[in-house]
């Protein structure tokens, strides 16, 4: 089976890649630096030629409110209309848990949007919506920073290995279309602004870290179990803790 895997030199993408190609699979990694631009359309009719999936796992360069949204609206809609042309049968995106309690936010506009598109198309689809990888925690409490001080809402999250996202859009992609969305987490619940302040002092960071229920997170306030998936997500097996001590 021949799958273009869009934003396959990335975080996931190279991962994902590497999973389809051991289990015998013809895996594409299509991303502007390997000659593929889904906002110009560049190059997207040559690597489509054959393929029966697409797994978009890009995102965009910028989170400025109307560049975000016209990546993904124009990506999406490049993708779509080559794949139509091309035959392709199933159509796989990534995208966040949580996406559409979070439209405060204008990065989580433009995915809602991208859905959307996806949803109308006609194209047989599945939407995996992952909680934020182990590998971001960090990129969380520098969004969430001003001067030395990172404020953060006492919400819960359940964060997930990238290896393991990886895995699940890989099965995903390689299953039939379910037209419709699958929600995979990490194995444990942590508390956005505990799990934070522990962090960053376990690696001597100075910063302080105040709880405020009223921090934005990526420009939307949360409540308490906004960023948790339901209770048929499938949750994956690598702890954070083992993560972690991994990387010491």
């Amino acid at each position: 089976m021949k799958v273009v895997v869009i934003g396959g030199t990335g975080l996931i993408g190279s991962k994902l890649v590497r999973k389809l190609e051991e289990h015998g699979h013809e895996a594409v990694a299509a991303a502007p630096n390997t000659g593929v631009n889904t906002l110009t359309g560049e190059g997207l009719a040559e690597v489509l030629k054959d393929a029966s999936v697409v797994v978009d796992v890009s995102n965009s360069p910028s989170w400025e409110d109307d560049a975000v949204m016209k990546f993904f609206r124009t990506s999406t809609e490049n993708l779509l209309n080559a794949e139509a042309e091309a035959g392709v049968t199933h159509h796989v995106a990534l995208s966040v848990v949580g996406t559409d309690r979070l439209q405060e936010s204008g990065y989580f506009r433009a995915k809602q949007a991208q859905e959307e598109l996806i949803k109308a198309s006609g194209m047989p689809y599945s939407l995996v919506h992952a909680t934020q990888f182990f590998e971001f925690i960090k990129g969380i409490a520098d969004i969430s920073t001003e001067g030395d001080t990172v404020r953060l809402a006492p919400a819960k999250f359940q964060p997930i290995y990238s290896d393991d996202v990886a895995a699940a859009v890989g099965r995903t992609a390689v299953g039939d279309p379910v037209n419709g969305t699958v929600e995979v987490a990490g194995p444990d619940v942590f508390q956005i602004d505990e799990l934070i302040r522990e962090t960053l002092a376990a690696q001597n960071d100075p910063r302080t870290v105040v709880t405020d229920p009223h921090a934005p997170y990526a420009g939307a306030e949360l409540e308490e179990t906004t960023l948790l998936p339901g209770p048929d997500a499938l949750l994956a097996g690598t702890r954070l803790s083992d993560w972690l001590a991994k990387q010491q």
